[in-house]
């Protein structure tokens, strides 16, 4: 193995040991400032439960790819002091910020999106953004003018997507690490280090809230939820991500003929529940917006799973996803994949809906 791997192994323990560190501290002051996140009609847990397990990600993610990269001899491929690299900080940063604010004092929808928008907006005006579909529904280049808004959109909406899916214990956390694994995976066979270093470093973290969040006892004031900090930040760098993996720039990215597709196949499932659920809201004649309890991981729950079956199936679900357009795009085209994963997800609702009313009716019928 090369170096690179070893210390994108040790990075990875680094951050999952800062998490482990970090956030007990962040329990015992949520516990100490009453920062709970209180149960209600919506929500599924019954306890009241912190909410700032977020804001553990991002100093763990930093100070374990810090200390990589000041004991290892960077070269040029390693890492590159760019605007992009400045630029990035900046818009994660203030995402970061602006999802710790919200989880302690609350904001406004509007603020949060505006926000959103602002942060996505210095990706493109840094030079980074979609300039190609690869053949996507017969679009291959595509000009700043169009790339621009079309970047602030994916990101955005990938961003959102992930927030809007963190509603059982693991789920956020589990499709990230997923996501993220992949991202390291190719941005690893690219021999681009300083962003598979940087993304281990995410999985580290996400490996030290899961058992929090997934295994402790809210009783004894060891469970925590990611809260807007973590998911808004999760979901800003994994659009980051696409973005970044799918621009047309073969100095970084040498080969696109799946791995455009891929990339965004990574984030499927919290992408196509949010359209979903958009479009369900939508013909019910209520806002887009609000939030209710229509997304996947509730309807399995209304078919009778508990949570931790849920949140296993969806992983399934998503890792299925992967495999298939994998093998699919060595003989069809990205569109004719992305048909497929349309038809095979509006299947799996179909089948739901209808274990939910067998369920339902039979529920009925013993009153």
């Amino acid at each position: 193995m090369s170096i690179y791997t070893y210390w994108i192994i040790g990075v990875f323990f680094i951050s999952a040991v800062c998490g482990f560190i970090f956030i007990p501290i962040i329990l015992n002051f949520c516990k100490a400032k009453q920062l709970y996140d209180l149960p209600n009609a919506r929500k599924i847990h019954h306890n009241a439960v912190p909410r700032l397990g977020g804001i553990s990600f991002m100093p763990s993610m930093f100070i374990a790819f810090a200390i990589a990269l000041s004991a290892i001899n960077i070269t040029d491929k390693l890492i590159t002091i760019n605007i992009w690299s400045l630029y990035f900080l900046i818009s994660i940063l203030l995402i970061y910020v602006m999802g710790i604010i919200d989880d302690v004092l609350g904001l406004s929808p509007v603020i949060k999106f505006a926000v959103q928008i602002v942060a996505a907006c210095f990706l493109p005006l840094s030079g980074l953004y979609i300039n190609n579909l690869y053949g996507f529904m017969g679009i291959n280049e595509i000009p700043f003018i169009v790339g621009f808004p079309l970047t602030v959109l994916v990101i955005v909406f990938i961003d959102n997507a992930i927030n809007l899916i963190d509603g059982i214990d693991g789920l956020a956390a589990s499709l990230s690490i997923i996501a993220l694994g992949g991202f390291l995976y190719m941005f690893y066979t690219q021999a681009v280090w300083s962003y598979a270093i940087l993304i281990a470093g995410l999985i580290g973290v996400l490996v030290a809230f899961l058992y929090f969040n997934l295994f402790g006892d809210a009783k004894k004031n060891r469970k925590i939820f990611m809260g807007d900090s973590g998911s808004l930040t999760l979901g800003f760098i994994l659009g980051f991500l696409c973005v970044k993996y799918s621009m047309d720039n073969p100095a970084v990215i040498t080969e696109h003929k799946f791995d455009f597709f891929m990339a965004f196949t990574l984030l499927i499932v919290p992408m196509f529940d949010v359209v979903r659920v958009f479009m369900i809201r939508l013909y019910h004649g209520t806002s887009p917006f609000k939030a209710d309890k229509r997304h996947i991981h509730h309807k399995f729950i209304r078919a009778g799973f508990t949570q931790h079956q849920a949140l296993a199936w969806i992983i399934v679900l998503a890792v299925a996803y992967i495999t298939a357009n994998h093998f699919m795009l060595e003989s069809m085209s990205n569109t004719a994949t992305f048909i497929v994963d349309v038809a095979v997800y509006i299947a799996l609702n179909l089948a739901l809906n209808g274990v939910i009313k067998r369920k339902e009716a039979s529920h009925v019928s013993s009153f």
